[in-house]
């Protein structure tokens, strides 16, 4: 029977949350697994993955095929970057050490990069933050010096011209 790699939804109403499974084809989504190798939640961001990398791909290996989705899960994880990488070593056209130094150096860089969007959502929000709170205070400060001048005593000039007939003691 051949097996699939699926999502197994979870989580409540508008907050889904995934498992990673495998199962056989013929099952229904939410039905009967074989084996749990990871958890997908998309509500972060960026969306979380965390898989046991193993099994995953052993899995792969072993010729289990994924959905659309769970495809490009794994290759985010770089499960199936390390599948070619082992393709490689079984022909002969590197050893495995220089397999996993490649791998290593692809996963430093997925980092960085993620670290780099991170760090970027996160000066971005904090922006948005100062510029509203900028433009709170000065709607604050524009009614509060409305409040100011309505609460001032009002002072009853005298024209000038009242001020110059008023007779003068001599």
């Amino acid at each position: 029977m051949a097996t699939r790699i699926r999502l197994q939804r979870h989580g409540r109403k508008n907050y889904a949350f995934y498992y990673i499974v495998i199962a056989n084809s013929d099952a229904p989504r939410d039905g009967r697994f074989v084996e749990k190798i990871g958890t997908y939640n998309p509500n972060t961001n960026p969306a979380t993955a965390d898989i046991n990398f193993d099994r995953a791909l052993y899995w792969v290996l072993t010729g289990a095929q994924p959905t659309d989705t769970v495809h490009n899960i794994l290759s985010n994880e770089g499960i199936y970057l390390m599948k070619h990488l082992l393709g490689g070593v079984k022909k002969g056209a590197f050893d495995e050490e220089t397999a996993k130094q490649k791998f290593e150096a692809w996963k430093q860089e997925k980092q960085s990069k993620l670290q780099g969007f991170v760090d970027a959502n996160k000066a971005a929000k904090k922006a948005s933050y100062d510029a509203r709170i900028k433009a709170e205070k000065a709607v604050k400060e524009a009614i509060a010096k409305k409040i100011a001048e309505k609460n001032a005593p009002v002072v009853e000039e005298t024209p000038a011209e009242e001020v110059a007939e008023t007779p003068t003691e001599e």
